[in-house]
């Protein structure tokens, strides 16, 4: 059963693959995804490359860790073999430093633990391009 999931999404064909080698985030992140998304959880980078030879991704939510293992050359390296694809990185904070330097290095978006549905599908959902980001107005001084 789908539960707030808009019928458009649902027959939307969007791929995400989570790549984690932390299978309670992967499952964690699938299960909040599955609804209005091919989700794919793979537990290595090369399991996401072998996959995505025949399936393209869309966006991948990847998890710190593997950054921290392979280095920041990883997000190039994703970038490469599926151009287009949006980068997500799956962090302990959306403050910490690692995390932060990916953005600098070709990553779109962090997300920050606790992992919540609401923000968890809302910025998958503002990378896949079906939300937008709101706009603060700014106040004019006169």
């Amino acid at each position: 059963m789908q539960i707030g999931v808009e019928s458009s999404r649902a027959v939307e064909n969007k791929r995400v693959f989570v790549v984690d080698g932390d299978e309670i985030t992967r499952a964690a992140l699938q299960f909040m995804l599955h609804d209005e998304n091919e989700t794919h959880e793979l537990n290595s980078l090369e399991k996401a490359w072998a996959k995505g030879e025949e399936w393209r991704p869309d966006l991948i939510l990847l998890g710190l860790a593997i950054v921290g293992e392979r280095g920041l050359g990883v997000l190039a390296d994703l970038a490469l073999r599926f151009p287009g694809v949006k980068l997500l990185i799956v962090a302990p904070s959306d403050q910490d430093p690692l995390a932060k330097s990916c953005l600098d290095a070709g990553a779109h978006a962090v997300l920050g633990k606790p992992l919540t549905i609401a923000s968890v599908r809302y910025k998958v959902d503002v990378l896949l391009g079906r939300r937008k980001l709101p706009l603060i107005p700014l106040a004019v001084l006169t």
